[in-house]
C-alpha cells in the first residue's frame, strides 16, 4: 500500500480542523462525507505540490464512512485489502516544493564522487627505472673507457711454463674460493657451499617479505647479508696475506707478503 506523505496528511488535517470551525460557525452540520470531501481538497490546493492520487482519496472516504458506521478496526481492515485501482503510473514522491534535491542529503560525497587521488607509491618501471639504469651504465662505461686510455694495467711479464711462482695465488676474487679448496674437498669447497650461499642470498627476498625500508625493520636481511659479507671477507684476507710458500700459512709480519695485485 503505498504511504501518504506526512507533510500532505498535516495540511489535510489542518484543512479539515477550518472545516469544522466554519461549519459550527454558521449554524449549519454538513454532512461528514462532505466535509472530508471540501477538506481533501482544500488540503491539495494548500499544498503547492503534486496533487494527491485519487485512490487514496477514495481509500481514505471510504475508512471514514465505516468509522463513522462500523468502528475504526473495520476501517483499518478495508483500508489494508482495498484493491488497488487501475490507472496510470503514479509518480515518484518529491519533496515540499516539487524538488528532489533534499534527497542529497542522505548520500555521502565520497559515494558520488572522490574530491581527491588515491594516493599511490608505485610507478612504472619503463620509462622511470630503465632509463635511469640506462644512463648510469652509459656514464660508467664511458668512465672506464677515458680511465683504460690514460692507465695501464698492473700486469706481470709473460708466463714462463718452466718456472712457476710460488706461493701461486689466483686473483683476489677468487682467494675465498682458493681458501676453500684447502680445508674441504674440491666437490664440496667449489660446487657444495657456494651453492649453498647463492641459493640463501636468492631465497631472501621470498623469506623477507617486509616492505619496511628502514634498517632496523630489516633484521633478518641485514644479518645474512652481514653473515656472507664477513665470511668471504675473512677467507680472502687470510689467502692474501696469510698464506707463503707452498700456500702454507704464514704470518705476514714474520715472513712479509705475498701477494701483488
Amino acid at each position: 500500500m503505498a504511504e501518504v506523505p506526512e507533510h500532505l496528511l498535516k495540511r489535510a488535517q489542518e484543512a479539515r480542523e477550518r472545516a469544522e470551525a466554519q461549519a459550527g460557525g454558521g449554524g449549519s452540520n454538513p454532512p461528514e462525507s462532505s466535509g472530508a470531501e471540501s477538506s481533501d481538497a482544500s488540503a491539495q490546493e494548500d499544498a503547492g505540490g503534486p496533487k494527491i492520487p485519487d485512490h487514496l482519496l477514495d481509500r481514505s472516504k471510504s475508512a471514514r464512512d465505516q468509522a463513522a458506521s462500523g468502528g475504526a478496526a473495520p476501517a483499518a481492515a478495508a483500508m489494508a485489502t482495498a484493491p488497488m485501482p487501475a490507472g496510470p503510473a503514479q509518480p515518484e514522491p518529491t519533496g515540499p516544493g516539487g524538488g528532489t534535491q533534499r534527497l542529497l542529503t542522505v548520500v555521502k560525497s565520497g559515494s558520488i564522487q572522490d574530491v581527491k587521488a588515491t594516493p599511490t607509491d608505485k610507478v612504472h618501471v619503463w620509462p622511470h627505472l630503465l632509463v635511469v639504469e640506462f644512463v648510469a651504465a652509459l656514464i660508467f662505461t664511458a668512465f672506464t673507457l677515458i680511465f683504460s686510455i690514460f692507465v695501464n694495467a698492473p700486469l706481470l711479464e709473460l708466463a714462463n711454463f718452466n718456472e712457476t711462482p710460488n706461493p701461486s695465488k689466483a686473483p683476489w676474487y677468487f682467494l675465498g674460493l682458493q681458501e676453500l679448496l684447502t680445508m674441504f674437498h674440491p666437490m664440496v669447497a667449489g660446487v657444495t657451499i657456494p651453492g649453498i650461499a647463492l641459493f640463501l642470498l636468492i631465497l631472501a627476498p621470498y623469506v623477507d617479505r617486509n616492505p619496511s625500508k628502514k634498517p632496523e625493520d630489516r633484521k633478518f636481511a641485514i644479518s645474512l647479508m652481514t653473515i656472507h659479507l664477513m665470511f668471504w671477507a675473512i677467507l680472502v684476507l687470510i689467502g692474501s696475506f696469510f698464506r707463503g710458500p707452498g700456500f702454507n700459512f704464514v704470518f705476514p709480519w714474520e715472513v712479509g707478503l705475498f701477494f701483488d695485485l
